[in-house]
């Protein structure tokens, strides 16, 4: 019997065309949905893209404002020496696309405090903080970023440098010189010397640093070693395998950087100037020593005990009385002597420093000034003064000239600020002070002196160059190598404008001869309880505590 077809087999297609057709119709729809991912990703990216660029705009719309309030502190205490009453703050559109409030709050009294950041960390100041919050929004999605920040300007005590110029400094001293401690100059250094010149401590300058002396100032050359302290303590000179490292090589950030590990700095490191305030913005710090009428920088108003053209006075509450017939006998003098450097007769008044600290005159705050503007060439001369007795801080106007030993027996703190500080050996005779340099002005025994200058200096010409920091403390005699040794810190402030005889040396026309320096930074100076009375200061200001506190969004 025959058997039919088997109807239940399934059949082979032979017909391929609906296939091709859903086979497209997948991948299309695959790609669809992959294009439709691609532009929602893109979108997504560009509104990323967008917030980030608003959140950026606010950020540094924030910044704004605290770049707007520093600067406003900063001008106020430049132009008056204070903030104004009225803090800085407001509201500002900035652009179309972002606006900026801010707000500076008082963080204070000034309080001491030693000094963390920045190239003054380590020293003491008189710290007055600010704290400043600016919020910046964008005004396309209403983002917000909130910054703070805290704005400080601190008073240095100046003293706390071994070394403070406020314009050039020139130095080529011809024996081995190391100066200890820090050194800041507002201007160049230019620095040389016969033997080695070492600096053992951080070393600013807002100008630049130099090897050698400019053509101008008919120095010559000088090939000593000068060497800068590094990072790992020791001493390190500019010269290396015969090739001198300054600021005139186009690799001085990076060199400087390597050798000295950043003890080393000046404007290429961004290093700023730093200035005594006063209240007469812009003025002379020769301000400081010249008499208090219609002049309030003066330390006559600081003073409690004076000499006006020769006559002693005392502060007695807010009046000042004449005691001339009350001060012991002997305390105050008048003589004269003869001033080789200056080629003058010096009209000296003398101050018996141990008449005066044993007589109840003594100035209670510690603070003598004096100011003689009668005719001829006016000076005060510190004489007696081994033993001071109380912190003291001397201030004049004209030149002054310390006698012999100065504050060696129970050493106080202790400063001279004068138009000019020059020193007398113990060995010097008024009665010789016009005869011969080399047989009757020679020193025999060395001398010494605890205190710390402020001094003038001359402006060098191509003649001379006013014998740099060497000669800041000025000589008259035939030293021939004596020793003579200063314990405290070395200031320039001024360039003198009574003491301008200019510094020479050898030759037909010498006034003395150097005597074996011994110059030393007092550490006792980095205490703050054992500076001198009514210190100077420089002002200093820093920002701190950065933050960037919240970000959020508000109504547009």
């Amino acid at each position: 019997m025959n058997k039919g077809p088997d109807m239940t087999a399934p059949k082979p297609i032979t017909n391929e065309k609906g296939l091709a057709t859903f086979v497209a119709l997948i991948l299309m729809v695959m790609l669809t949905l992959v294009g439709l991912a691609a532009l929602k990703l893109a979108d997504d990216e560009i509104s990323i893209a967008g917030n980030e660029m608003n959140e950026m705009v606010c950020f540094y719309a924030a910044e704004a404002g605290l770049e707007t309030a520093s600067a406003a502190l900063q001008t106020d205490y430049e132009t008056s020496s204070t903030p104004g009453q009225t803090l800085p703050a407001g509201v500002q559109s900035l652009n179309s696309n972002a606006s900026v409030a801010y707000v500076t709050t008082d963080n204070g009294a000034a309080v001491m405090d030693r000094l963390t950041h920045g190239t003054l960390a380590g020293l003491n100041a008189l710290v007055k903080t600010y704290t400043i919050s600016s919020i910046g929004t964008s005004l396309t999605d209403g983002s917000q970023v909130r910054l703070t920040q805290e704005f400080e300007c601190a008073l240095v005590p100046i003293f706390q440098f071994a070394v403070f110029y406020a314009n050039d400094l020139w130095t080529t001293p011809a024996k081995d010189m190391t100066v200890t401690g820090r050194v800041h100059v507002n201007g160049n250094m230019y620095l040389q010397c016969s033997q080695s010149l070492s600096f053992d401590g951080k070393v600013t300058a807002s100008g630049d640093i130099y090897h050698g002396f400019p053509a101008w100032s008919g120095t010559g050359t000088a090939s000593g070693d000068v060497n800068f302290k590094a990072s790992d303590g020791s001493l390190v000179s500019m010269n290396q395998n015969g090739s001198w490292l300054d600021a005139s090589d186009s690799y001085w950030y990076d060199s400087a950087s390597t050798r000295w590990g950043g003890n080393v700095r000046d404007q290429a490191f961004g290093q700023d100037g730093l200035n005594v305030p006063l209240a007469n913005a812009g003025g002379d710090p020769h301000l400081l020593i010249e008499r208090g009428s219609g002049n309030p920088d003066s330390y006559e108003h600081k003073a409690t005990f004076k000499i006006i053209d020769g006559v002693p006075y005392t502060k007695i509450g807010s009046v000042w009385q004449d005691i001339s017939a009350l001060l012991p006998a002997g305390t105050i003098t008048n003589t004269s002597f003869y001033d080789d450097r200056e080629d003058v007769w010096v009209n000296s008044t003398d101050l018996d420093m141990n008449l005066l600290q044993t007589s109840t005159y003594f100035p209670s705050n510690g603070v003598v000034y004096s100011s003689d503007q009668r005719t001829g060439f006016n000076a005060t001369r510190l004489v007696n003064a081994t033993d001071v007795g109380n912190p003291v801080s001397v201030f004049c106007e004209n030149p002054v000239y310390v006698k012999g030993d100065f504050n060696t027996v129970d050493k106080q703190p202790a400063a001279i600020v004068a138009d000019a500080v020059n020193f007398l050996s113990n060995d010097w005779q008024d009665a010789n002070s016009n005869q011969s340099l080399r047989t009757l002005r020679t020193v025999s025994s060395p001398t010494v002196v605890n205190a710390s200058i402020i001094s003038g200096d001359c402006v060098p010409t191509s003649s001379s160059y006013g014998g740099g920091l060497a000669n800041l403390p000025r000589f008259l005699e035939h030293w021939d190598s004596t020793k003579f040794t200063l314990n405290g810190s070395m200031v320039n402030l001024w360039r003198s404008t009574q003491a301008t005889g200019q510094w020479l040396y050898g030759g037909l026309n010498e006034y003395y001869t150097a005597p074996t320096r011994d110059y030393r930074f007092d550490t006792d100076l980095e205490d703050p309880t054992k500076l001198p009375p009514e210190t100077p200061v420089v002002r200093s200001f820093g920002r701190s505590g950065w933050k960037q506190t919240d970000v959020g969004y508000v109504s547009t």
